[in-house]
This record gives C-alpha cells, sequence and structure tokens, in this order.
C-alpha cells in the first residue's frame, strides 16, 4: 500500500461536508471521510494537512462569535493531539463592501498550502502521491510542477454543482492540472461502519 498526504484547503472542505450533511440530515466526522478516501484509493495516510483560519473575532465578541470558536477550537485541538495530522493557520478578513455587506476574506491559507506543496519531500522523501482538497484554480501553477519537476501523482478531491450560478464552481484549469480527479460523492462522508 502507497503511503501519501492529503492537502485540505477546510474552507472549501466545511461547505463541501455541510452540503452532504444538509443532503443526509446527518452530521459527518471530520477525519472519517479522509479515511475513506484512502480506503477507496487503496493508500495508506502518511501525514494530514489541514489549512483553516480562526473565525473572525469583534474587540467585544458577540455570541455567533464566541460559538465558532469553540467549534474552530475544538476541531484544532483534535488535530492538534494527532501526530500524523498538522495544522496551518491563516487568519479571516472581515471587510464591508459599498453597500454595507459584510464579506469574510482567508488570509495566508493558500499560501501555507503552496509552501508545504513545495517542501514536503524534505520530510516525507517516499511520498510521491499526493491528494489535495480545494477548489480554487490558484493552485493549478504550482500542482503542475509538483507533477512535473518531483514526478508526483496530485489527485484532486473537489465538488461542484453544474449550474450556471452556483455556489460550487467548477474550474477546468484546477482539472487540467492534476493527474486526475475525482467528484465527492455521500460514500466518500460515510461513518465507515
Amino acid at each position: 500500500m502507497e503511503d501519501c498526504l492529503i492537502f485540505v484547503d477546510n474552507g472549501f472542505f466545511k461547505l463541501v461536508k455541510k452540503e452532504f450533511e444538509i443532503r443526509t440530515g446527518k452530521n459527518k466526522k471530520f477525519l472519517q471521510t479522509f479515511r475513506n478516501i484512502c480506503r477507496i484509493e487503496g493508500f495508506n495516510l502518511k501525514h494530514l494537512f489541514v489549512y483553516m483560519a480562526p473565525p473572525f473575532q469583534s474587540r467585544i465578541s458577540t455570541e455567533e462569535e464566541r460559538f465558532l470558536k469553540r467549534k474552530y477550537d475544538k476541531i484544532k485541538k483534535m488535530l492538534d493531539k494527532k501526530s500524523w495530522a498538522t495544522v496551518r493557520e491563516g487568519r479571516l478578513q472581515r471587510l464591508v463592501d459599498l453597500e454595507g455587506n459584510t464579506i469574510f476574506n482567508q488570509k495566508g491559507v493558500d499560501s501555507w498550502i503552496v509552501a508545504d506543496l513545495c517542501l514536503f519531500k524534505r520530510d516525507f522523501p517516499r511520498v510521491n502521491k499526493i491528494i489535495l482538497i480545494s477548489s480554487d484554480s490558484d493552485f493549478a501553477p504550482i500542482i503542475q510542477l509538483v507533477r512535473e519537476k518531483m514526478g508526483v501523482e496530485v489527485i484532486l478531491y473537489t465538488y461542484f454543482e453544474n449550474k450556471r450560478i452556483g455556489r460550487f464552481y467548477k474550474s477546468n484549469y484546477l482539472l487540467d492540472a492534476v493527474s486526475r480527479w475525482v467528484k465527492f460523492e455521500e460514500n466518500h462522508f460515510s461513518d465507515g461502519e
């Protein structure tokens, strides 16, 4: 069984996980999805990298902000206890548009993903399989370099809707950059029982 690394853009993954929770009416276990993917692929998970940003906190935080922070801290604490997992944290930026709507943007998360894609061979020299969970076309150039210069197979797990306007977009640029891609399905989120 070949070793693999999984790189998770958690902002994207949370949205997809929530989509499948709504469809099934059941909460999905965070780590079970990654175990399911490795079982389906026939890989051994050597290391999991999770890229996330703590929720925004006002100077005087609201109840909702405190609730979101507790949820975030719970997942981070669980991951920090795993020797085979690494959490890379960015930050969340709050912006207000011209109409007064609040918009949140993650900052620094993508940079962490690119850095780890460049440097993973130092710590995992025998790993030649990477699974990336994302939908961000900004990763296409680094993926192409990893494939061409390092000879690593990069498998994308992603999700998109076949609607013109929707929450999940399809990036052909990203799909063309990877070795192969898999669209998330319900079996990826099963309880593993």
